[in-house]
């Protein structure tokens, strides 16, 4: 007769010793829990060092898995991207958009600051943003073009100043609340927005859509000059603004001027800086200017 699969501890000493140690080890576990339970009892602090300890080993581990959180919709798009053969594709049109931002600037400030030093002999750098805040809403699908920042009054925000991204211009405040803020898309039907392009200065406006692009139009008429993707900036004109700042990029043609694409999606935004109105800006700038000068 064969012997049975499942024999019985009994059967065998092995088995016999393995079954009492198991049992001896849970017994010494209890009972050092319950020793470590009474001696810990009224002295919290007791054992705060090796609580520290064991936060401390446990830190690196934790600060991962909290990075992983917080960038867990941008590497599930990563990802999916990847098995789609697509993330080459965006890192590339990521890399062009600001390369686009960096040169059209780039441009437009060394004309700007070369006409600022001839005339106000002013510093070099930009103007101190008043407030950097989260862009908390915005509208995409509507025909007026509305955002609201986490930043109002309370931080110095103010109606009229310019809020821009890391790519580029937002729009432009215009109610303030005690801790938010309205802004004014420059996609709104409503936005203009003075421009020039950035190659050689051609001045134009750009006059929101409302559908989520911009029509560039030329102050001066005769032969459209403009090509698809010159880099539109602000101009200055107005003194809200301040010169330089990226706008969009051209699109297609009209007959007086162009369609373009802004370079800042409120929808993929996150954080913006409100920047102070141009003008005001300048003025405190040559106040200083000659104060220490004098």
């Amino acid at each position: 007769m064969a012997a049975p699969n499942v024999r019985r501890p009994g059967f065998s000493r092995r088995a016999q010793y393995s079954t009492f140690a198991h049992y001896v080890g849970a017994f010494i576990g209890v009972g050092v829990g319950l020793v470590l339970l009474a001696v810990s009892s009224g002295h919290e602090q007791r054992f705060a060092g090796l609580r520290a300890l064991a936060g401390d080993a446990g830190a690196p581990a934790a600060t991962v898995a909290a990075s992983a959180r917080t960038r867990g919709v941008g590497l599930w798009d990563v990802l999916t991207g990847y098995f789609t053969s697509g993330a080459h594709v965006a890192r590339l049109e990521s890399d062009l958009a600001k390369a686009r931002v960096d040169l059209a600037e780039q441009d437009a400030l060394r004309q700007e600051n070369a006409r600022l030093k001839a005339t106000l002999g002013l510093a070099d750098g930009d103007p101190r943003p008043v407030a950097i805040t989260r862009l908390i809403g915005s509208t995409s699908s509507s025909t007026r073009r509305f955002a609201t920042i986490g930043a109002g009054s309370s931080q110095g925000v103010r109606v009229g100043m310019a809020v821009r991204s890391p790519l580029g211009l937002v729009g432009r405040v215009i109610e303030v609340g005690a801790i938010s803020a309205r802004v004014l898309l420059i996609t709104d039907a409503e936005s203009t927005v003075p421009v020039r392009r950035a190659s050689d200065g051609i001045q134009g406006y750009a006059t929101g859509r409302g559908d989520g692009t911009i029509q560039i139009r030329l102050s001066t008429t005769g032969l459209n000059p403009l090509k698809r993707g010159d880099a539109i900036v602000t101009s200055g004109s107005g003194g809200i603004y301040r010169p330089g700042e990226a706008v969009a990029v051209v699109v297609a043609l009209t007959p007086d001027g162009a369609i373009a694409r802004p370079l800042s999606d409120p929808g993929q935004t996150d954080f913006v800086t409100v920047q102070p109105v141009f003008q005001e800006a300048l003025t405190s700038q040559a106040v200083k200017s000659e104060e220490g000068a004098h």
